[in-house]
């Protein structure tokens, strides 16, 4: 932890939406008042996927109501990375948080995020595996899946987190800026922002959160899909560790 890093001045919420149009206005009201409720100077920041249904005319008529929301449109390839990227590109805040859409990730623990940030940590980690933690309805056979994978990326890196492929984790601006460039296109993307940052030396803190299953909408996680994904991301992070002679490494 940095006792010297700077207080933050604005932090930027980046939301992926594929499809999103009945879980979005719930979920960005919820945002949208607890930070308001705490005090947080924030923008929210949702990319709009190449969504089909309304998605993009209901977060126009959220503006009216909601006025840090800032919902812009993914025009290139699409993909739950590319769509992070694009929000991460267009960001104004000094901080970051990556939330979902389908508010399966609670406010309060953004809010959390805040404070550990303003700490000096450069990165917050939630994890909804340890005590004090919970999920709520999580498919079993997910949640078998996600145990699974998360031990081996664990035992990989040996890096005492237990929860990293969650994609709901805050970081200060330079971590971003630190670990370009991201390579990840789709979900894998949640495991490489991470690692990267903890390979090349970023501070870092993991606290205990909630994650809620979805109330509208299909899940977009195909884990057929993404399997080799992941490996990937996970193989070119390690061999970025062992191999790289720290040439990435923060200076």
């Amino acid at each position: 932890m940095s006792a010297s890093a700077a207080p933050l001045s604005l932090y930027s919420v980046v939301i992926p939406a594929r499809d999103e149009e009945a879980s979005l206005p719930p979920t960005l009201r919820a945002i949208h008042a607890e930070f308001t409720r705490e005090g947080i100077p924030h923008e929210i920041i949702v990319v709009d996927d190449g969504s089909r249904d309304t998605t993009w005319s209901v977060l126009q008529s959220l503006r009216a109501e909601i006025p840090t929301l800032a919902p812009v449109q993914n025009t290139g390839l699409h993909g739950f990375g590319r769509a992070i990227i694009y929000g991460l590109n267009q960001m104004r805040g000094d901080a970051v948080v990556i939330m979902m859409a389908d508010a399966s990730d609670s406010p309060a623990d953004a809010v959390t995020y805040w404070r550990l940030l303003n700490q000096g940590y450069e990165c917050a980690f939630g994890s909804r595996f340890v005590r004090g933690g919970k999920v709520v309805d999580y498919p079993r056979f997910k949640l078998f899946v996600n145990r699974l994978a998360n031990l081996f990326i664990r035992l990989l890196f040996r890096h005492g987190l237990n929860d990293t492929t969650n994609a709901f984790k805050a970081y200060r601006r330079h971590v971003i800026e630190g670990c370009r460039p991201l390579l990840a296109p789709h979900f894998n993307l949640t495991v490489e922002l991470p690692l990267k940052a903890i390979v090349r030396g970023y501070t870092w803190i993991a606290t205990p959160i909630s994650w809620e299953n979805r109330k509208h909408g299909v899940a977009k996680l195909k884990l057929k899909e993404m399997g080799s994904r992941y490996f990937f991301i996970c193989m070119y992070v390690w061999l970025e560790k062992y191999f790289s002679r720290g040439d990435y490494r923060r200076r």
